[in-house]
């Protein structure tokens, strides 16, 4: 079985979606593998999108999603990776498809209710960066 990361952004927290969003991937029939909610540190989501580092958006990107609790699920299942994102669907919300995640909910680029892994190997890495033993101190 192949694990990957979902991370439910604070948009999605705030217009009560987090339920919805759940229970879409538990019928398609990815399990919970470990789920958590945690208000992410500043510090952390820097690492976490330092691939951003030099775009415009990178300071809004890191004031948003610190600014409320985001719920961090760990999703199971066959080729779990490659099914999250396609149920996930594209990163800017106007161009998802209607029936994807963001498709349906997003209301930004920035508002697009899921963060999800690229690959097995990201969300592998992400599954130890936010575990607490793990945690760098701020």
């Amino acid at each position: 079985m192949e694990r990957t990361l979902v991370i439910i952004k604070p948009d999605a927290i705030n217009r009560d979606l987090a339920g919805e969003v759940i229970q879409r991937f538990e019928k398609k029939g990815l399990k919970i593998a470990g789920m958590k909610m945690a208000h992410l540190e500043a510090c952390t989501l820097k690492e976490h999108y330092a691939h951003h580092k030099d775009k415009a958006f990178y300071e809004e990107l890191i004031n948003f999603m610190s600014s409320v609790p985001s719920i961090l699920l760990v999703l199971e299942g066959k080729a779990a990776c490659a099914v999250v994102r396609k149920m996930v669907g594209s990163t800017l919300g106007r161009e998802a498809e209607p029936g994807t995640i963001r498709g349906d909910y997003s209301v930004s680029n920035q508002c697009n209710v899921v963060h999800a892994s690229e690959n097995v190997e990201i969300a592998e890495h992400f599954f130890d960066f936010y575990t607490p033993e793990n945690k760098k101190a701020c």
